[in-house]
Parts: C-alpha cells; sequence; structure tokens
C-alpha cells in the first residue's frame, strides 16, 4: 500500500510539474522491474530514466528530480534574470567583425544632413517580481481582498501577524512599484491522508493586469512552498459563479474532485 501511495504522490507531482510518470512492471530475470521514467507532457520527450534495456530511475532519484524542478520554479518566480555576455559578437568564421576598407570610387559630394530630433529612449518595462506580503503593504493588499470581500487595512495589520507566526505569510506580486497580485496558502494535516494537504486560500490580481501571467506566478510560488512543507496535494475552492476562475486552474492541471458545502458556525451555534 505504501508502494501504491508513493507512486500515487510522484505521479500527481510529475504532472504538476508537467512530466508524466512511467513505471516498469517487467518481471523477467535481470530486467528493470519498480524503475521509473520520465517524459515531458508538451512534448513527449525522454528526461529520465531511460537506458537500452528499459526504464532505470529509483523512486528516490524521480523524487530528487521533481524538487529541483520545483526550486527552480521558485527561483524563475523571484525574479531571476539572465545575464548578459558582453562579449563582442563574432562573425560565421568566428572572428570578430572589422569596418570594410573605404571603396575606391571617386568621392561624391556629401549630401546636406537635416538636423533630427532626438528620440527618447524607450522606458523599460517594470518587472514582475514575487515576494512575502509585509505590513506596509495593507493598504494594497486590502483594496485586492476588497475585490470579493470588504476589508478594511486595519483588518489586514491585525491579521498579517497571525499567518506569519504560522509560517505561512501571504505572497504577493509587484510590477515595478506597484502591488497587483495576491495570493494566500495554508498546510492541512489531515488524518486520512499519509501527507499534509496544501490549500490555496485567496487569490486576487488586479483587473489591469489580469491574462498577462500574473496569477500563474503566484499558483507556482505558492506550489514551491507547499511543496516544501511536505505537502503531497494542492486544493483550491472558487465560488461556482466564477467560471473564469474555473477555466484558470484547469489550464494550470487543476481538477474538480468534489463539492464543496459552507455553513455559518455562528448561525450553528445559536440554533
Amino acid at each position: 500500500m505504501a508502494d501504491k501511495e508513493r507512486d500515487a504522490r510522484l505521479r500527481e507531482t510529475a504532472r504538476h510539474r508537467g512530466f508524466r510518470l512511467l513505471k516498469s512492471r517487467r518481471r523477467k530475470p535481470g530486467g528493470d522491474f519498480g524503475r521509473y521514467g520520465l517524459k515531458a507532457l508538451a512534448s513527449g520527450d525522454e528526461c529520465l530514466g531511460f537506458g537500452k534495456t528499459g526504464l532505470t530511475a529509483t523512486a528516490d532519484e524521480i523524487e530528487a528530480f521533481l524538487r529541483q524542478q520545483t526550486a527552480l520554479t521558485w527561483k524563475e518566480s523571484l525574479g531571476a534574470t539572465e545575464k548578459v555576455s558582453s562579449k563582442p559578437k563574432k562573425n560565421p568564421e568566428g572572428r570578430n567583425k572589422v569596418a570594410p576598407p573605404p571603396s575606391a570610387s571617386p568621392k561624391r559630394s556629401p549630401k546636406p544632413t537635416s538636423v533630427s530630433k532626438s528620440q527618447p529612449k524607450p522606458v523599460p518595462k517594470p518587472q514582475l517580481k514575487i515576494r512575502e506580503a509585509d505590513s506596509v503593504d495593507a493598504e494594497a493588499l486590502a483594496s485586492l481582498v476588497s475585490l470579493f470581500t470588504p476589508t478594511t487595512a486595519a483588518e489586514i495589520e491585525d491579521r498579517l501577524p497571525l499567518l506569519g507566526r504560522a509560517g505561512e505569510r501571504p505572497l504577493v506580486a509587484r510590477l515595478g512599484d506597484e502591488l497587483v497580485g495576491l495570493i494566500t496558502w495554508h498546510v492541512t494535516p489531515v488524518l486520512h491522508r499519509p501527507q499534509p494537504v496544501g490549500r490555496i486560500t485567496y487569490l486576487a490580481v488586479a483587473e489591469k493586469v489580469r491574462r498577462q501571467g500574473v496569477g500563474r506566478r503566484l499558483v507556482e510560488a505558492a506550489e514551491a512552498r507547499l511543496y516544501e512543507q511536505g505537502c503531497g496535494d494542492i486544493e483550491v475552492t472558487s465560488n461556482i459563479k466564477l467560471t473564469t476562475a474555473h477555466k484558470f486552474y484547469r489550464t494550470l492541471g487543476f481538477e474538480r474532485t468534489s463539492y464543496r458545502f459552507r455553513k455559518a458556525l455562528c448561525a450553528a451555534v445559536k440554533s
């Protein structure tokens, strides 16, 4: 049973990272029974654990590889940028480009040049960065939360320390000097599963930057945090009327698995 649970967890984690998990069940002597391999979901390319005689990777090797992929995604979500080489470009022969010799044709009188106005340099686009929320963000966080639930900055300042002490500080997306996205997450230990369940408890993106990858980056950052906390699954609830949100989560690999029932606790106690 433990092997089946581990296989299910590895298969789900691989799918979230864009891979398909394969496991050999061939029992011939000297075969690859119980070994694993990973293929890319999009292209079908073999990524890990494929040899001439069959599959070669162990469960521990698969788990280490997926953990490494999660770490890479997390580093990218923090705004890591590529280093650009400062070496001069070379021509196909490998030599530095040299200005051609002056033409031997007779000199012509230069054409009168018109004075051109200097064009202003284009303003670089601000970089999207993901970081933990802080009390200085209270006003902006209240605006994002109020997109669905009216909330004040004072209430945000009261609640943030509670999440911080639990080790579950919300993550925010910042575009330049403006805070444009928020995601909150929670680790739920459960009795009926071998690992805790990770939950996205709130996601909001400013309307003017929607459909630009902000929500995806926030979800990937939350997934990385939950994976680091040992969660085997990640769940999210969404209002039944928000069909656009449902489509968004499906594009990220989420599947509808249950119904959510809600009851106000204060009303239940009073009755």
